[in-house]
């Protein structure tokens, strides 16, 4: 079994409660709005990973990430994007199993003509009454699915 932890909208805050939910991870991909740097040094002590540039990354660190990532995890293909809307393939014609966006801040599963199409939800600052999420992506014997993790975040 491997575990891909799934983070996005970030927007410069990493809570303890997100890395502690992406503790265990075989990998992490972070879906764009990261924030700040420094996150992405942090998520590199939990596991390896994989990030794409958010339209609120600046600067010349956001620079070094590209708009779009494909990861190749145990033959499945993973396709990372930050806004969706900007997919510019079909995923199924290209041999993916998994699109993996952010941006809305609402999390979100589905899955279309095969393809999943998974969103963590935001682990950054509350905003609109969303939850703070993450997400988990487990591959065992070839197949894959999601979860979706509420963050326990603590009040005040």
């Amino acid at each position: 079994m491997l575990n891909i932890g799934v983070i996005s909208d970030t927007h410069g805050l990493l809570r303890p409660e997100a890395l502690r939910a992406l503790g265990g991870s075989d990998h992490i991909v972070h879906a764009g709005d990261v924030g700040d740097r420094e996150i992405l040094d942090q998520l590199r002590t939990v596991a390896p990973l994989t990030a794409v540039r958010g339209n609120v990354d600046r600067g010349s660190w956001a620079r070094a990430l590209h708009k779009t990532e494909v990861l190749e995890v145990e033959h499945i293909a993973i396709y990372v994007i930050h806004i969706l809307s900007e997919l510019d393939l079909k995923p199924e014609s290209a041999g993916l199993s998994v699109v993996i966006y952010g941006h809305s801040h609402r999390p979100k599963q589905e899955t279309k003509n095969g393809v999943i199409f998974f969103n963590p939800g935001s682990a950054g600052p509350t905003r609109f009454r969303l939850p703070v999420t993450v997400g988990r992506l487990t591959i065992e014997r070839g197949k894959i699915s999601g979860t979706i993790l509420p963050l326990p975040i603590s009040k005040g």
